[in-house]
């Protein structure tokens, strides 16, 4: 497989933001604003802003390594992976939703970021299959 460079792909340059808006998010939602420490906190909400920002940060990561590997098998389980880290970025959007924070508009922002990062993910899922 040729290698590409990264950030000349749309996929990975949608991540990219899909991370910056998580942070955001993560930041406005939790009860600890030390984003470095929400692993810490017993807080329901400050879990699940953790677990957004991790898997949103995990995105890029695993596009990288579809990207520069040449084993067919791993770049398969990798591109599932990342499915189900969206899926569960919005899982923690609704338990957001559901402990109470009041400003849905914020956590719709992120669920709209994660729907325009799909249509970059299947056009890039079907280049790899």
């Amino acid at each position: 497989m040729a290698y590409r460079s990264l950030k000349n792909l749309p996929i990975y340059r949608k991540a990219l933001e899909l991370c910056t808006m998580s942070r955001e998010i993560a930041s406005y939602v939790s009860l600890n604003k030390d984003l470095m420490r929400l692993y810490e906190s017993k807080s329901l909400r400050d879990i699940m802003a953790n677990s957004i920002l991790t898997d949103s940060i995990l995105i890029p990561q695993k596009i990288a390594q579809v990207e520069y590997s040449n084993c067919n098998s791993e770049r398969l389980a990798t591109i599932s992976y990342i499915n189900i880290i969206i899926r569960n970025i919005n899982s923690y959007c609704l338990g957001l939703e559901k402990d109470g924070v009041k400003e849905t508009e914020y956590i719709n922002l992120l669920r709209a970021e994660i729907k325009s990062f799909r249509k970059f993910y299947k056009k890039w899922k079907s280049e790899h299959l």
